[in-house]
């Protein structure tokens, strides 16, 4: 389970253009290793991926997803700050009429911050050690179901 040909056989079920990822380190962390083997990963599986590098801004992350029109978006924070950073981010989404694009986030979250992130508006939160295949399915998943909402 969780081999190259199941994430063949979920790709499959993508209609249309590849998925387009965006990855983003939010805030002052500078620890991109995470982000960098995410984004590997999901290119890896036939992904066109989009990483911003560090120490991003919400805003600058927002802007990014207009202009590369942006199926979905994966930000990753070690930093702490995870809470007001993605109520920020959420918040610039709903402004900019783009909240249909799902957002996860992996990082060291506290587990009991888990539900207010999914209260917020973060749709999956991924935790050290999650398989990369899980990221995988998620991202084709969500998208798929964005796609089929927006049809």
């Amino acid at each position: 389970m969780g081999g190259a040909a199941d994430i063949l056989e979920l790709m499959k079920e993508i209609r249309g253009r590849r998925i387009k990822v965006l990855v983003a380190k939010l805030g002052l962390d500078g620890h991109d290793r995470g982000a960098k083997v995410v984004a590997r990963a999901l290119k890896d599986a036939g992904m066109e991926v989009i990483y911003t590098g560090i120490r991003q801004s919400p805003e600058q992350v927002v802007e990014t997803a207009i202009q590369e029109d942006v199926d979905i978006i994966g930000v990753s924070i070690l930093s702490g700050a995870h809470i007001p950073l993605m109520e920020r981010l959420i918040s610039l989404l709903k402004e900019k009429g783009i909240d249909d694009i799902p957002v996860f986030l992996g990082g060291t979250i506290p587990i009991p911050d888990i539900p207010k992130l999914e209260k917020i508006g973060v749709d999956k939160v991924f935790l050290p050690g999650t398989p990369l295949y899980d990221i995988i399915k998620y991202t084709v998943e969500a998208v798929k179901k964005k796609r089929s909402r927006r049809n």
